[in-house]
């Protein structure tokens, strides 16, 4: 025999899964979903799919799915801070790297690393490290939340390091993201903010309003210089939209003589100019809030998100967000200064399983975890649901959307 007969096989590449699917706001009962080597090969009803179209058919893994157990896209979460005792506003490299495993493990294929309020040194230096997480594959990209915040709407965030616009810190942080700063928080009532959202903009990074003291008039005109200012830079469909950073939490309430900037939101959202993040933990927001708003403005126009903190997947102790302590209770994050809620502390899936709990539909819910946030970050083409040529994340869950497996470019994690 030649070395060459000596040679194994290859290992089969094509994978296969059958099951209820759930992507791109549709259910599809009887759906299979075939997975060659990272992409997606095939995504639709079982009766559709042509075994001669895929020659390794024969030798494909199939992974045998429970009736009545459903098949997800990947989550996407752009605005989480940490998990499983790891935390991202520290910039500390092992703590990164055990949240975002913690993260993909739960089903969040793809995230923003949160930042919080901090000195520029800290700053800069979690911006280097996310950088560099981002080329290794295991981020999304970076969110910065802050500093140019609301010292009356600071929540968890720090004040001795809130910042009014400092447009020359600005252009030092996004030239140190080096194109991976995705999304940052700002209040449109501070001095320079106009020029900090142009800023921004100009260099791809999307607006997201929030921790703001502001009235109606300047969120509503915020959001739309922020729109026109990302259409000008190039973008268009959802990936020129602002966004809004965790909606009612972080601003004035709404009330029927001083609108504020939550009914802003909600109008321009509804009108397909803003798209606004809910934490719909239980904790953040009251279930029929959550239902409410979905019926107002619809799942296309929503991005649920976790808000997480390191105590995400924990039992309640005590600890940290960025600089600062955090003691959970009942699982509830709240910062010992203060008592302000410090974060959240559930995964996507359970911001998704809580979601329909609330009375949303499931393909909803699962569309404003998936393909609403890839849409934003300009990634529709690559993640965010169950199609051909996407790449290969997935998430299967049993009938109450508990967890029971995670893919990530096409490898099964433990």
């Amino acid at each position: 025999m030649t070395a060459a007969e000596h040679t194994a096989p290859p290992a089969p590449s094509l994978q296969i899964l059958a099951g209820t699917l759930v992507t791109d706001g549709s259910v599809i009962e009887d759906g299979l979903l075939a997975i060659d080597g990272d992409r997606i090969a095939y995504a639709g009803p079982a009766a559709d799919f042509d075994a001669e179209d895929f020659p390794g058919f024969a030798t494909a893994i199939r992974h045998g799915v429970p009736t009545g157990h459903l098949i997800l896209p990947g989550l996407v979460d752009v605005h989480c801070h940490g998990g499983d005792g790891g935390d991202f506003p520290t910039g500390e490299e092992e703590s990164a790297r055990k949240a975002a495993a913690f993260l993909h493990r739960s089903g969040t294929t793809t995230f923003l690393a949160s930042m919080v309020t901090a000195p520029r040194e800290d700053l800069l230096r979690g911006i280097e490290l996310y950088v560099k997480l981002a080329d290794e594959g295991l981020v999304g990209g970076i969110h910065l939340e802050g500093p140019f915040l609301s010292h009356a709407r600071c929540g968890a965030q720090n004040p001795d390091y809130l910042l009014d616009p400092d447009l020359d810190l600005m252009e030092e942080l996004v030239f140190a993201a080096a194109g991976k700063l995705a999304t940052m928080t700002y209040a449109p009532e501070l001095p320079d903010a106009a020029a900090l959202v142009d800023l921004m903009t100009s260099h791809g990074v999307t607006p997201s309003l929030g921790h703001t003291d502001c009235d109606y008039a300047v969120a509503a005109a915020s959001l739309a210089a922020a729109k026109e200012g990302l259409e000008s830079a190039g973008f268009d469909g959802v990936s020129s939209l602002p966004t809004v950073t965790h909606l009612f939490n972080g601003m004035p309430p709404m009330h029927h003589r001083a609108p504020g900037p939550v009914a802003a939101c909600l109008r321009m959202a509804q009108e397909g100019k803003a798209v606004v993040e809910l934490i719909a933990d239980d904790t953040h927001l009251d279930p029929a809030m959550v239902a409410t708003v979905f019926q107002l403005i619809g799942a296309p126009n929503i991005l649920l998100v976790t808000d997480s903190m390191a105590a995400a997947g924990l039992a309640d102790g005590n600890y940290m967000l960025g600089p600062s302590p955090v003691t959970v209770t009942n699982g509830v994050a709240t910062l010992d200064a203060t008592g302000s809620i410090a974060g959240g502390t559930s995964t996507l899936l359970g911001v998704v399983r809580r979601t329909v709990a609330a009375g949303v539909g499931l393909p909803e819910a699962v569309c404003s975890a998936t393909s609403v946030p890839a849409a934003v970050l300009g990634l529709s083409d690559e993640i965010g649901g169950l199609r051909r040529g996407l790449r290969a994340d997935v998430v299967t869950t049993d009938q109450e959307l508990g967890l029971t497996g995670v893919m990530r470019n096409g490898e099964w994690l433990s």
